[in-house]
């Protein structure tokens, strides 16, 4: 088993540094959050990503009290959902967060999704700003944003976000979005970074996981660090956490990593952030 110690950091556009692979709690039911986080905790995972979509914070809080791991061991990731966008909306959601999870701050704070068809992630941005000044979140950023709502932050304000989490997976790469947030210094976290457990059943992919003693899913999320991404698959399951989280002792060849990069197909699990206006 691979220690915490090996984990790969990414410095973001602030000079933190984040875990590169973590956690996440997406769907996993708020009654069996505080044992499934409880157990990845246990496996060596060290970044926690949630939101308060999810619904289950307050289990992640509990988890990691319940741990005794030094809060500034953790990396805690949650997210403003889209019905919050306002100014006092947003800063009252997140006091609501940190109460749920039972910390003083968090290490990054997320817009969640910018709303299509919605103008208020720039006011929702701004509260961001002001929260970060505080010093409540070390760093703050985005997840579903296409580079027009990137740039649009850009113009009208004066803080990059540090990540932008969008869905990227084997079959969805999204290269317009990962190349314009490179441009302008902003990390990329890869949600479902296994398309929601359809992993690619392909003889070569399989051939590279053989070669290494690993499964298909392995080398997968071998491929997201390969290319510099965060991320955080999911299992309420020990036994796949820790498969997940022994990923550490091995790296793909240039050639290994253009297999995966042939497979963009641009096929989506989620919604498209261009039209996504969910409440």
């Amino acid at each position: 088993m691979t220690t915490t110690s090996a984990v790969p950091t990414v410095t973001l556009n602030n000079g933190t540094a984040i875990p590169q692979l973590g956690f996440g709690v997406f769907q996993v039911e708020p009654d069996k959050t505080s044992d499934v986080v409880g157990s990845a905790l246990e496996v060596g995972y060290r970044h926690l990503d949630t939101a308060a979509i999810y619904g289950n914070e307050k289990g992640v809080g509990q988890a990691i009290a319940a741990s005794g791991i030094d809060r500034g061991d953790l990396w805690i990731t949650t997210k403003l959902w889209n019905s919050e966008h306002s100014r006092d909306k947003a800063l009252a959601a997140f006091d609501s967060s940190l109460e749920k999870l039972g910390t003083e701050y968090v290490d990054l704070y997320l817009i969640h999704w910018p709303v299509a068809g919605s103008d208020l992630y720039l006011e929702a941005w701004k509260a961001l700003e002001e929260i970060a000044a505080s010093g409540r979140a070390k760093a703050i950023g985005v997840s579903n944003f296409l580079p027009e709502h990137l740039q649009r932050l850009f113009d009208e304000t004066g803080t990059v976000p540090a990540v932008d989490q969008i869905e990227l997976h084997p079959e969805l790469q999204q290269r317009d979005v990962v190349e314009f947030a490179k441009a302008h210094g902003i990390e990329i976290e890869a949600w479902s970074p296994l398309a929601s457990g359809q992993i690619v059943d392909r003889d070569d992919v399989a051939a590279i996981a053989a070669k290494y003693g690993k499964t298909p899913a392995q080398v997968t999320l071998r491929w997201h660090l390969d290319q510099g991404r965060i991320i955080f698959p999911k299992s309420n399951s020990a036994e796949r956490q820790a498969e997940n989280f022994d990923i550490l002792d091995f790296s793909l060849t240039a050639d290994e990593l253009a297999v995966f990069d042939a497979l963009d197909a641009g096929t989506r699990v989620g919604p498209d952030p261009a039209t996504f206006t969910g409440r």
